[in-house]
């Protein structure tokens, strides 16, 4: 085997699973076809139903301001539940480990016999882990809650609001400088364009196979620009 061979698959395993981009991930993925749909949305309804730049412009830009401070309340309001949730359940973990902590070790021993160790190592590394730090064997084993999947509220919300900025600024720039004529079509064009990338991108970070995220993207962010320039469409109102 080669010294440069050896060294990738060394890289490949001291690397981080992905799952631990799970938490961000997420978020910016979110944020970003978030930003990069509604946006798009709301600058190929009013462009169908507009004679002038100005007002898709306008649209636009308030929706992409207003997208970004939802997306950061919205994000942080949800995980933050979450969060109280997990601490909820950790307290209560805490008093039942007080008051009946015979119960919980065997508790504690019957999730590890499920996972396939035998009766007597399972009650071995049960007694141990408990000796070490019961709460958080409880924690980790009997609710599934571990660094990985903890709830970050700020980590995501900033996520959120960066990824869906990020995303809303691209159609805005299309407003900015595609001509008035096929200004609907340049919109949905460039957007498909932005999710494909998007879609790449959040597929290999996430380890994913490429074409199916950007065949999921894609064809949700048509149906959704799709939806928004008929609504536009049938009330054909002209905005001057």
């Amino acid at each position: 085997m080669s010294k440069r061979k050896q060294n990738t698959e060394d890289d490949d395993y001291l690397s981080p699973h992905f799952i631990t981009r799970s938490n961000w991930l997420r978020a910016a993925v979110l944020g970003a076809n978030d930003g990069i749909l509604s946006t798009t949305s709301i600058a190929i309804g009013v462009a169908v139903a507009s004679n002038t730049r100005f007002p898709v412009i306008l649209a636009t830009l308030a929706g992409l301001v207003a997208g970004a401070m939802s997306m950061a309340a919205g994000e942080y309001v949800s995980v933050s539940s979450q969060t109280d949730i997990e601490k909820a359940d950790i307290k209560r973990e805490q008093g039942e480990l007080d008051e009946m902590p015979e119960l919980e070790l065997q508790r504690l021993t019957e999730i590890y016999i499920k996972r396939g160790l035998s009766n007597e190592t399972a009650s071995r590394v049960a007694k141990e882990l408990t000796e070490h730090n019961a709460l958080a064997a409880h924690v980790r084993d009997e609710l599934g809650i571990n660094e990985i999947s903890e709830a970050k509220p700020f980590q995501a919300s900033i996520a959120s609001m960066t990824a869906f900025t990020f995303g809303g600024i691209l159609p805005f720039l299309v407003t900015l400088f595609c001509p008035l004529q096929s200004l609907a079509y340049s919109l949905y064009a460039f957007a498909i364009f932005f999710l494909i990338i998007l879609g790449a991108i959040s597929a290999h970070t996430g380890g994913s196979t490429i074409y199916k995220g950007i065949i999921r993207i894609t064809f949700w962010g048509t149906v959704a620009m799709g939806m928004t320039a008929l609504v536009g469409h049938l009330f054909n109102v002209n905005v001057a």
